[in-house]
């Protein structure tokens, strides 16, 4: 019972660790390598590098100089200037406050960058390039844990390390690598909570008298942790919130499946009575909390945007509290309102449906007058796209998935599913409902689901250990192919990736569709 509540891992620990920790010391030099290249402002950074560092000053976001097609800040920021934001007078602090349309974790963290080494583009990257190295070792040990085995975990690490969007995005000042990472971390968790609940199944089932419903299994630490990373994602962005509640479902009908598993002649029941109490202290109130606190700058400070900090603070603490936590959902309600009516149109957005095809990348930055390639004509690309190999091979990968799911019920590839149908799927009714604005980046939460759905693949084609030896061979010969061609379509891609000055021409060759310049 033990063994088929809980397989054993393949392999030895060690290595379960240290051939993880080398796929993402080799992603880490990728990403770090040049990071401080270009030495300029690219896409948003123009917004969060900024909203960072009035964050570190100010505890919240305020108003910088100059207008989206006017951006003074910028070149003043670039040299290193301090004076990029409006002034106000005590009595009159509007015209410093700024309107933003995100929560501040991710800024934050941005932040942190530009606190270590200061407010240039090394510095204002740095904590995106940290989180996205972090996310391909959690990846590798996911992947681990769900397959028991490292060589497939190190595959995904592998994989998530060569792929095009999140090398960029690694790369780049920009929320959606820090969304990504604390879904990713969040799910972990509860995989890990999987495991952990399981076995404490396993030691009840061995020593106990089977009852109707079964034990309470405790707090279940591994559960709050992913709360915390949810909470996080929600902080960063608001699309975690979609993640959050699929799983928490998720999450109980795991604990549906192990109590049945142990013949409880009321699984459903034990659900309900031992499980989605703690669950929700775990996927409710701790996220709720921990939401609120990543906007304690907001609270602490008199510059926030609809904060109401003179009346507030000249009527006694209960009015502060009230008065507070009224304007702040105020201000919850006016993202809201224009996040469901982004419409204004741009050069690069793109529709969900285009997304899994790359049909509509986002070009993070292009100058018109670079030189000194060599050429007549030279070209210093940031290009946000996935890398097409991995991507298309996703694709096959996720059908084959739906069909091992209807035919086995393989809680793997429920989980993977569901986790990238939620990431993708709400998109599609803000295109029709809303005609949102929207970009290939916001795949960006999907991308170790991706990866997880292809590993999932290969193991299905590699076989069990066991398995038929020549069955085996093709297996490991098919993937290995695959990831060959993943590295040779990376090392391609890399120069338009990583802003290296090429001649046009170089840069023409690796646009694989129009819709790509």
């Amino acid at each position: 019972m033990r063994d088929r509540l809980v397989p054993p891992f393949q392999g030895s620990p060690l290595w379960g660790w240290l051939a993880p920790l080398l796929v993402t010391a080799f992603g880490a030099f990728l990403r770090f390598d040049r990071l401080g290249s270009p030495k300029d402002i690219v896409f948003d950074e123009t917004y969060y590098a900024k909203d960072a560092l009035s964050l570190l000053r100010y505890g919240v976001e305020r108003t910088f100089l100059g207008t989206t097609k006017n951006p003074i800040a910028d070149p003043r920021l670039l040299a290193g200037r301090k004076d990029l934001w409006v002034t106000c007078t005590p009595d009159d602090l509007n015209p410093c406050a700024l309107y933003v349309a995100h929560p501040p974790l991710g800024k934050w963290m941005i932040g942190v960058g530009e606190w270590l080494f200061g407010a240039d583009p090394f510095g204002w990257r740095f904590a995106a390039a940290v989180v996205g190295v972090l996310s391909i070792l959690v990846l590798a040990r996911v992947a681990r844990r769900m397959t028991r085995s490292t060589l497939l975990g190190c595959m995904a690490g592998l994989l998530l390390a060569l792929d095009g969007l999140h090398f960029v995005l690694s790369r780049t000042a920009l929320l959606d690598v820090f969304l990504m990472f604390w879904v990713l971390a969040g799910f972990g968790c509860l995989v890990v909570d999987r495991d952990r609940s399981r076995e404490r199944l396993a030691v009840w089932y061995e020593g106990s008298r089977l009852s109707g419903v079964g034990p309470w299994l405790g707090m279940r630490p591994w559960r709050i942790g992913a709360g915390l990373c949810l909470a996080a994602a929600c902080a960063t962005k608001w699309s975690g919130v979609f993640f959050l509640v699929a799983f928490w479902v998720l999450s109980l009908v795991w604990d549906a499946g192990a109590r049945r598993a142990i013949g409880l002649r009321r699984p459903l029941a034990g659900v309900v009575r031992q499980d989605a109490p703690t669950s929700v202290v775990a996927m409710a109130v701790v996220p709720a909390v921990g939401y609120m606190l990543s906007w304690t700058g907001w609270f602490a400070s008199a510059y926030g945007y609809g904060r109401n900090w003179a009346q507030a603070t000249s009527s006694g603490w209960a009015y502060w509290v009230f008065s507070s936590l009224r304007s702040w959902v105020d201000y919850q309600v006016q993202v809201l309102g224009f996040h469901t009516g982004l419409s204004e149109p741009h050069a690069y957005q793109s529709w969900p449906w285009q997304w899994p095809l790359l049909l509509r990348p986002v070009a993070f930055y292009y100058p018109t007058d670079s030189k000194g390639c060599g050429a007549a004509k030279c070209s210093e690309a940031v290009l946000g796209v996935g890398t097409p190999v991995i991507w298309f091979g996703a694709v096959l990968a996720l059908i084959a998935l739906i069909a091992w799911y209807v035919a086995t019920r393989d809680w793997r590839a429920g989980a993977v599913l569901l986790a990238y149908a939620v990431g993708w799927l709400p998109w599609f009714y803000y295109a029709v409902a809303d005609k949102r604005t929207m970009f290939l980046f916001y795949m960006a939460p999907m991308l170790p689901f991706m990866i997880l759905a292809l590993v999932l693949v290969a193991g299905l084609l590699i076989g069990p250990a066991r398995g038929e030896t020549t069955r085996r061979a093709v297996g490991a010969a098919v993937v290995g192919a695959f990831m060959l061609l993943s590295v040779v379509n990376f090392g391609w891609l890399y120069p338009v990736l990583s802003a290296e000055l090429i001649p046009y021409d170089e840069w023409n060759r690796r646009m694989l569709f129009r819709s790509w310049i």
